[in-house]
């Protein structure tokens, strides 16, 4: 099989993105693939890559760069990827894009009329699981353990705003409704600091979500599968105590800024419903291929609660996703054919579908 893998990007996860498309680069079996490789710029230009030395790609730092290519690359309905008006030969995607542009769903639908198959979520499971108001939405229509929330919007005054966090109460936690890697999240312990929350979260959208602050331990579950989901043993995020939660610096400027333990201490009831639910969550918005799904377990009542979904976690040799799945019996290799074969399987229930009459 040729497989291409899509990365780097315009969002403020770029620089993750390399490192993930290395790691993922390196791990692909050479007996199995052919691996090619598509680098996307920060301004949002599609090149394609000369080569991809993965014998170079040793190390926990070792990025895959976005060389720039003047070859004319262009993506065509029912076609695929032209390189100077040639189709490229290319049995499926693997999208290692972080964030917006990446797993919000945007170039998922742009595979889909491409006609490409594709590792990951679809257009649905993607935008849904994006956006962090809509699937809390879903989640609480489904009887699942969520933190009471409510959203702000760029029009409201900030009275209105202070009237919405008043009503959760203090502390509460801010962030953008459909950004990732914590940019713009911060917690607010009153009105003083409520406000600049806010303002920095709708830097990055146009909603902001205010939730409930939880003094709680960060718990993270790997699923994959398309119909049939499949969570593995729940790790957890340890932020060191610089920071009040796993915030950016803490994942990307901090090299101490907190523990990635892959198999959480917890007891076997209580992992076993953290994966359980996890299943679920990840079956309520439409999620495939695969998906990190993060809850908090709170301190004090010991309840846990849904906190996100990232249908494109991160990929790196040290990236909580592949470390639980590898934890649960699943090595990198292994998980990477797995992800293959799902993308396989979904494009070929599509091409099922009857588009016309």
């Amino acid at each position: 099989m040729t497989v291409c893998i899509l990365y780097g990007g315009k969002s403020g996860e770029h620089e993750v993105s390399l490192r993930s498309a290395a790691s993922v680069a390196k791990n692909l079996d050479p007996s199995r693939y052919t691996v090619i490789a598509i680098g996307i710029d920060k301004s949002g230009g599609w090149h394609l890559q000369d080569t991809v030395r993965t014998s170079e790609m040793s190390g926990q730092g070792a990025i895959l760069p976005v060389v720039p290519s003047a070859r004319v690359l262009s993506v065509v309905p029912s076609r695929g990827i032209l390189v100077d008006g040639r189709a490229l030969a290319i049995d499926c995607v693997f999208p290692v894009l972080h964030g917006t542009f990446g797993e919000d769903g945007t170039v998922q639908g742009l595979l889909d009329v491409a006609d490409l198959p594709y590792v990951g979520a679809g257009v649905l499971g993607s935008a849904v699981s994006m956006d962090k108001e809509a699937a809390k939405r879903l989640w609480r229509d489904a009887g699942l353990p969520i933190v009471e929330f409510a959203v702000v919007h760029r029009g409201m005054t900030e009275a209105e705003m202070l009237g919405i966090a008043r009503s959760i109460g203090w502390p509460v936690f801010v962030k953008p409704c459909a950004a990732g890697s914590s940019l713009g999240a911060g917690r607010a312990g009153g009105a003083s600091d409520f406000v600049p929350a806010v303002l920095d979260a709708l830097r990055y959208d146009t909603r902001a979500l205010v939730e409930r602050c939880v003094s709680a331990r960060e718990i993270e579950c790997a699923v994959i599968g398309n119909d049939a989901p499949r969570a593995f043993a729940p790790g957890e995020i340890v932020p060191s105590g610089g920071h009040g939660f796993y915030d950016y610096e803490a994942k990307y400027t901090d090299p101490d800024g907190a523990a990635l333990v892959a198999t959480a201490s917890i007891d076997a009831d209580l992992r076993d419903r953290i994966r359980r639910t996890a299943e679920t969550a990840y079956a309520a918005v439409r999620c495939q291929g695969m998906a990190r799904v993060d809850f908090f377990l709170e301190n004090e009542t010991r309840e846990i609660f849904l906190n996100e979904i990232n249908t494109i976690p991160g990929f790196t040799s040290i990236s909580m996703f592949p470390r639980m799945c590898e934890a649960g019996g699943l090595p990198y290799p292994r998980l990477l054919d797995a992800l293959i074969e799902l993308a396989m399987q979904r494009d070929t229930e599509r091409k099922t579908v009857r588009f016309e009459k």
